[in-house]
């Protein structure tokens, strides 16, 4: 490895990305036979730059630096430009005005609603093991009462999921500590009044957990309307209100969409033949806005910045559409996927992927600058799974088990391999490793390198699947029930490298 050492910091007029943080640890070139314990202080036109503990400093070529320090430099990258271009979610003092030039994005180790810090499925901060058994990297295992498919989040140290007791018609959120499992709290939210009818892959409980750092914000349907929720870091209510009627007459498989957070709003989907997509107040629950969204679909909304302005980003209802969040108003909507949709919308650049569905099956990219362009499409299906969007390419599950990668500019298949289906469950990128699940408790972890399929371990979850694991701070947490033992159990996990 050749190392150049200079006296002074060289700023480049080409790229140049800086980090305001500094952090020593040990560096290690591609051979493994050098070792150096220092800060990283830029990483420009190829090259990152250390500084060593006495002033000394060190530019590299990217390339020969090991693998592991590849990765941390790309993850540290990509959590600056999140930190730079992600819209706000609220996160001041619920009594206060909130202008969102001081909203709250989270504390380190957060994961404050679905899809993450960055609403894209990719974990900051160090990589999670990539295997584990019974014993083997379990930190802790904790059974999760009555049935639900919502994914964790993580605020401070509590892990949030909600549940429902089928036999009781009884919805709850649910507490547990994030470093020993041990529940902290629960809150009951609706007795009675379940949906009479429902798909029987779906629950009373699929909707994810929000939160701006200071609330939790939950959705749960009762006697035939979007019931949603404000609570406190304790799981004490703040307020409940009736954000509207979810009514479906032709296909009643059940409610899904998660609320999603953007500045001072909560933003709540209903989408049947009356359906509607609206934003409310964090400090009340009050209306600020609502769009008529007619027909049956299923897939959250998600803000992201985006062709130089936030847009919500939502399929279903044989259209990709953009909404400007903070009015509601439509952006832009281009034909495209089919009637209904479960996964969320993922981007690349000014592009944005849109996968579905019932009852035909596409993929689609869409220049999301407003002009219409569909960039390319094909017919293969992610129904209820999300597809994750990284480094210029598309990785997704379709609905049989196949594991692609697309080129996210051209569509070009660059690989696939058949993993096995049936799907729920998104893929999850942490470090350089895309960890993916199967209804059956398979999961499955590749490199995500676009050239090739690369294994690089495969563990079980129990025997069923369907909530999206999350990583925080080098943990993942799962969701996921065993049946083993002659009845179905639900387990909340924390992985970590032991």
């Amino acid at each position: 490895m050749v190392i150049r050492v200079i006296t002074a910091l060289v700023v480049s007029v080409g790229m140049l990305v800086a980090l305001a943080w500094a952090e020593t640890r040990s560096w290690t070139d591609s051979t493994g036979q050098f070792n150096v314990e220092a800060e990283f202080v830029e990483y420009s036109e190829g090259s990152v730059t250390l500084k060593k503990a006495d002033g000394e400093t060190i530019t590299v070529p990217m390339t020969k630096l090991s693998r592991t320090d590849q990765t941390w430099v790309r993850a540290h990258l990509r959590e600056m430009r999140s930190n730079r271009n992600r819209p706000t979610r609220g996160g001041s003092d619920p009594g206060a005005g909130n202008d969102g030039a001081s909203a709250s994005r989270g504390a380190a180790g957060d994961w404050l609603q679905w899809r993450g810090p960055d609403s894209n499925n990719i974990a900051p901060g160090p990589a999670a093991p990539t295997q584990w058994n019974e014993t083997q990297n379990v930190k802790w295992k904790v059974e999760v009462p009555g049935r639900g498919h919502s994914s964790p989040i993580i605020v401070g140290n509590s892990v949030i999921v909600t549940s429902a007791d089928e036999s009781r018609q009884a919805t709850g959120v649910f507490a547990y500590d994030k470093m020993t499992g041990k529940p902290l709290w629960q809150t009951p939210i609706t007795q009675g009044g379940f949906q009479g009818e429902m798909h029987p892959k779906n629950t009373h409980a699929t909707s994810t957990v929000a939160s701006n750092g200071n609330q939790l914000f939950a959705v749960f349907i009762q006697n035939n309307s979007v019931q949603l929720v404000a609570l406190d870091l304790k799981g004490r209510l703040q307020w409940q209100v009736n954000a509207g009627p979810y009514v479906p007459q032709q296909y009643k498989f059940g409610y899904g969409p998660s609320p999603m957070l953007y500045d001072d709003m909560v933003l709540v989907a209903s989408e049947y033949e009356q359906g509607w997509l609206a934003a409310f107040s964090q400090k009340d629950g009050k209306p600020r806005w609502k769009q008529p969204r007619g027909g049956i679909s299923f897939s959250s909304p998600v803000v992201t910045k985006i062709a130089g302005k936030d847009q919500l980003l939502i399929s279903g209802l044989k259209a990709v559409s953009s909404y400007d969040p903070k009015t509601g108003q439509p952006l832009w909507a281009t034909p495209g996927t089919t009637n209904a949709t479960c996964g969320t919308m993922v981007w690349d650049g000014d592009t944005v992927f849109a996968s579905g569905g019932y009852p035909e099956s596409q993929t689609i990219a869409v220049n999301a600058n407003g002009s219409g362009q569909v960039l390319w499409r094909n017919n293969e299906k992610c129904y209820e799974q999300s597809m994750l969007a990284y480094d210029g390419h598309i990785y997704a599950m379709n609905d049989g088990g196949i594991f692609f990668c697309w080129d996210a500019k051209t569509g070009q298949e660059k690989w696939k391999t058949r993993l096995g289906g049936p799907v729920s469950s998104s893929p999850l990128l942490s470090g350089d490793n895309i960890f993916v699940a199967n209804e059956r408790g398979n999961v499955w972890v590749m490199k995500a390198n676009p050239q090739r399929y690369e294994p690089v371990a495969e563990n079980r979850l129990g025997d069923d699947v369907f909530a999206t694991p999350i990583v925080s701070q080098g943990r993942l947490y799962a969701r996921f029930a065993d049946s083993s033992q002659g009845r179905r159990q639900e387990y909340l996990i924390c992985i970590e490298q032991q």
